[in-house]
């Protein structure tokens, strides 16, 4: 029986949507039912298994899944011994302090002798010990935002995307603890026949997120200026050149970095380029 590699993924909410998206771009695709909890992917030599977040590193560590894409949070806070293997780069958010926001918040130590509700104790008492503060965790599962407005607690430390919820609670973040993002992370001692199923897995992930970092830009140039155009261009090894019906004229073909976007296209444009279009890139194979 030919190997097969099993992915954890979170069984709701926003990661759950954005990682099922990128297997998806990766061809590695499934048909699951309402409520399944595992399922094989008809495309990929992968079983899918669908489990809440809190209990993934646990089956990660113990084998019982190969990989996972989990928030770097919460490898942070479970603290497994697990590798974290690719950063992913969606699923951004930070682990904050919050306080009440009508309070003139003086720095982190006035924590000190209070209260912090948390679901994240260990990664929150690791921040305290740094900052010589001494403070009182107590542990909420869920919603730890009204823990203030109740008197449980003089200030909380959650997850902050937006921060609308702080502030529809009367709460306002003061001090940023990590930032995380989504991260693929792997058992220890994965063996040969899963890890090349892994590396396989990884040259598609890997295609997918330069693409996304990519554009592919297509524009007409004016022959005389042709190589300063080229060398306004920096992306791939060389541009393709081909030429227009129009005489005097190129069509110049190349792929740039999301970040080069648009100081590329201000110096194309000093340079004389028209007709600059912009193509998102589904994916790159280097």
């Amino acid at each position: 029986m030919s190997e097969i590699l099993k992915i954890a993924v979170q069984k709701s909410g926003r990661l759950n949507e954005e990682s099922i998206q990128l297997l998806k771009e990766c061809g590695v695709k499934f048909n699951n039912g309402r409520d399944q909890l595992k399922v094989a992917s008809h495309s990929f030599p992968a079983e899918l298994l669908f489990l809440r977040n809190s209990d993934i590193p646990n089956y990660v560590n113990d084998g019982i899944a190969d990989i996972a894409i989990l928030g770097e949070n919460t490898v942070i806070e479970k603290g497994a011994s697990l590798d974290i293997i690719e950063k992913l780069g969606f699923s951004k958010c930070k682990l904050s302090l919050a306080v009440p926001k009508d309070l003139d918040y003086p720095g982190v130590k006035y924590f000190e002798g209070k209260k912090i509700a948390t679901s994240y104790p260990v990664t929150l008492q690791q921040y305290l010990n740094k900052q010589g503060v001494k403070a009182e965790i107590h542990m909420i599962s869920g919603s730890v935002e009204i823990a203030p407005n109740i008197g449980l607690a003089d200030g909380i430390c959650d997850l902050v995307s937006s921060g609308s919820t702080l502030f529809k609670n009367g709460l306002k973040e003061c001090e940023e603890i990590l930032f995380s993002e989504a991260c693929l992370v792997s058992t220890p001692g994965l063996s040969g026949g899963k890890k090349d199923i892994l590396d396989r897995l990884m040259f598609r992930i890997n295609s997918v997120q330069t693409a996304k970092k990519s554009k592919y830009v297509l524009l007409n140039a004016p022959n005389e200026k042709l190589q300063d155009i080229i060398a306004a261009l920096p992306g791939m090894k060389s541009p393709t050149v081909l030429p227009l019906a129009k005489e005097g004229w190129s069509s110049v073909h190349s792929v740039i970095k999301e970040n080069d976007f648009w100081n590329a296209i201000d110096d194309l444009k000093a340079n004389g380029a028209e007709g600059i279009l912009i193509v998102p890139i589904e994916k790159m194979v280097l």
